[in-house]
């Protein structure tokens, strides 16, 4: 039933709410590219619907990032099947919100994860208010955390460079954002330049190695997500920079944890994937099964944790790498 036909109907008994799933609750997974993050995400949202019985169908991963590649895959999987909530990490802040609300109004919940539609304020009303919450990290937070490090990695001074994938998707968006005002606080620190990869690890690769011919006083580089991460640090290995140009990355991969460990990088931000993808789980079945009295957190966010050469081996933090 569509939302406007069940609407006129709540509104003739009375405005009750639709009543809660008796059966298992049968969700749909959405990843937003074939990743190490979404992996991990993946196993965290199994493990979750298995304990609380919940039935889990995961959508083929896309290919590459972006609305093009993800919504004809989440279109074709909802025409096939019926699903009660969906999970999805949504490719573009814009792109997104038409599909997503048609969905919706079919009676499918949803919760992004990982990235969010429009500015992710869900509590207000807009166009894209629709999903119950937004799971994921704070990136401009994140963003200003890995300036301060890497500012204090190359001694608060010097030109720093920023490798990035796209610009409309809100992850990449907040922690662009928030890397920008955490190195304006350093006076003697200037940000050169900022490239987008469109999540091609090749492209990252192409594109340092770019910016490091083009200005030989670069210091610090910051990848931004798993594949501008390893194509920028790749790009300083190349270039016999190692140690010269300091790498900070974005999200705990085996290939950057092991670059860590062999010094090509030296500071690695974890994301938690897999307690997200169970939060999301544990929220959205909660809400099914008692839609009158349980309310949803509008945003829920897990913290970091960041990698060092000095904590790399620490047995407390090998939960964090990205399997």
């Amino acid at each position: 039933m569509k939302r406007s036909s069940l609407a006129g109907l709540l509104l003739a008994v009375g405005g009750a709410l639709p009543g809660p799933v008796t059966a298992a609750p049968k969700i749909l997974f959405m990843p937003g590219v074939a990743d190490p993050f979404y992996f991990t995400m993946e196993k965290g949202i199994k493990a979750k619907a298995a304990e609380l019985g919940a039935e889990l169908v995961v959508a083929e991963y896309p290919k590459a990032w972006g609305p093009e590649h993800q919504i004809p895959i989440l279109q074709a999987t909802i025409a096939r099947q019926k699903f009660d909530l969906l999970l999805v990490a949504p490719t573009s802040t814009d792109a997104l919100k038409a599909p997503l609300k048609a969905i919706y109004e079919k009676g499918v919940e949803i919760i992004t994860v990982d990235t969010f539609l429009g500015d992710g304020d869900y509590s207000k009303k807009s166009d894209y208010s629709f999903p119950l919450a937004y799971i994921g990290s704070d990136n401009e937070l994140g963003g200003r955390l890995m300036a301060e490090h890497l500012a204090r990695l190359v001694g608060e001074k010097g030109k720093v460079f920023v490798e990035a994938t796209n610009p409309d998707t809100s992850s990449v968006q907040g922690r662009v954002k928030g890397f920008k005002e955490g190195i304006a606080k350093f006076p003697n620190m200037k940000l050169v330049g900022v490239e987008w990869c469109q999540d091609v690890q090749q492209k990252a690769q192409e594109q340092t190695l770019a910016a490091l011919q083009r200005d030989k006083d670069i210091v610090g580089i910051f990848g931004t997500n798993v594949f501008s991460a390893q194509g920028s640090y790749q790009a300083v290995v190349n270039a016999g920079l190692t140690g010269a140009v300091k790498i900070a990355s974005w999200d705990a991969t085996q290939e950057l944890i092991a670059a860590l460990k062999k010094g090509q990088v030296d500071l690695v931000l974890a994301q938690k994937p897999a307690e997200m993808g169970a939060l999301a789980v544990e929220w959205g079945v909660k809400y099914l099964q008692d839609r009158k009295n349980v309310k949803v957190p509008k945003k829920v966010i897990p913290g970091f944790e960041f990698f060092t050469k000095a904590n790399v081996d620490d047995p407390k933090m090998q939960q964090f790498i990205y399997k």
